[in-house]
């Protein structure tokens, strides 16, 4: 296995010492050979996908499907069962959109866990303020682990595999599980999770999944929609265009089979072209070795922070990030200095702000990591985090 330096050295941004990456929830950095996989698309093949007959269509149409394959395979799916979208967001509103819209009716109820993403909250808002949708709420404990019960009476559990913020795995089996025996349907925010370990949707058993390209080690404008295909076929179209289309005449139209119904318009070609490579890219690791190395990295964040008086962990953190508070110190503050020296980390409320109103903040400092980073990135930020504490209470 590739030592951390050598992964390091794939990553072009990382060329710079001065940069202390540590917000990879937020987007993670690309190696050289995604970059040198989309350019190489633009520069050799570029062109629209399907129904073209010349040579550059047939290579673009190639290189499109064939990423789709390899998704698939990532996810354990079958090929009909794989939606590319423009990002994990439009994934959770093309389910709510298209099957809510389809199966939800007035006073039927989606639950949602307190730690959602907004991109998984605010859909199922609006489809409360169009049909009269109930959402019941799924609380935490003070680790921050979800307070499983049981689900009668709910028609969808909507439900993330990782908290962006307390970095907390939820038990997706068993809420799978609990879910169905109620007869509900799962739909899975797998954005902060599929980086962090290997996902086999029809182990899970979930009804969707959805993920984005741009944590995943690939390009942004990408997102990736798994649903079973009695579901898929069962839904109308999210959006209407080109290529979803079966036949259209003046008055009436037919929809094209799956998944290309889900994919009106020209779609993120070069995007998924870089999604492929990023994932044949990490094919390369064991998934025991992300996890490894990756939980490593989580335990000394935890114990370096620990040591900075004031500084408060919120929950108990699992997978890919470490959040928290500083007594006296605005999270915006703390992160625009330790910025300027290269530390780069998140602050705000991160898209979650129920969680935060739950744990009784308005803001917290992010700091999450992914393959390429060290225990001296992690030393490196507690030195700068110390520093700017002592600047703004001095």
């Amino acid at each position: 296995m590739r030592s951390t330096d050598e992964i390091r050295r794939q990553f072009p941004i990382f060329r710079s010492e001065e940069i202390i990456y540590l917000d990879s929830a937020a987007t993670a950095q690309k190696p050289q050979i995604v970059l040198d996989a989309i350019d190489r698309f633009y520069k050799e093949e570029n062109a629209n996908v399907h129904r073209g007959m010349h040579i550059l269509a047939e290579k673009a149409t190639e290189s499109f499907e064939g990423a789709r394959e390899t998704v698939a395979n990532f996810l354990g799916a079958d090929l009909h069962e794989t939606v590319f979208t423009h990002g994990c967001t439009e994934s959770i509103n093309l389910v709510a959109m298209s099957w809510g819209r389809s199966n939800l009716k007035k006073g039927d109820t989606v639950a949602l866990s307190i730690l959602e993403h907004h991109s998984n909250i605010v859909p199922w808002l609006q489809l409360k303020e169009e049909i009269g949708i109930n959402v019941q709420w799924i609380d935490i404990d003070d680790d921050g682990s979800l307070m499983i019960d049981n689900f009668d009476g709910v028609q969808l559990v909507a439900i993330t595999g990782c908290s962006n913020v307390l970095g907390v795995k939820p038990d997706l089996k068993l809420i799978i599980d609990t879910a169905h025996a109620a007869g509900a349907k799962v739909v899975v925010d797998a954005a902060q999770l599929v980086v962090h370990e290997k996902i086999d949707v029809k182990e899970l058993d979930c009804d969707f999944l959805t993920f984005s390209g741009h944590k995943l080690y690939g390009p942004t404008g990408i997102g990736v929609l798994y649903g079973k295909r009695e579901l898929l076929e069962s839904m109308p179209p999210f959006l209407g265009g080109g290529m979803m289309i079966g036949e259209v005449k003046k008055d009436s139209f037919t929809s094209a089979e799956i998944p290309n119904k889900f994919e009106a318009g020209t779609p993120p070609i070069a995007q998924a072209v870089g999604l492929k490579a990023a994932l044949d890219w990490l094919s390369q690791f064991e998934w025991k070795y992300i996890q490894t190395h990756e939980d490593d990295l989580i335990r000394a964040a935890i114990e370096t922070l620990n040591t900075i008086e004031g500084l408060h962990i919120l929950g108990k953190p699992q997978v890919g990030c470490v959040s928290f508070t500083i007594e006296g110190i605005h999270p915006h503050d703390l992160t625009e200095i330790i910025g300027r020296k290269g530390v780069c980390m998140r602050a705000g409320h991160h898209c979650a702000q129920p969680l935060h109103e739950r744990l009784g903040i308005n803001a917290s400092t992010r700091l999450s990591v992914g393959i390429y980073n060290t225990k001296e990135d992690i030393a490196r930020a507690k030195e700068e985090i110390e520093k700017a504490i002592s600047i703004l209470k001095s």
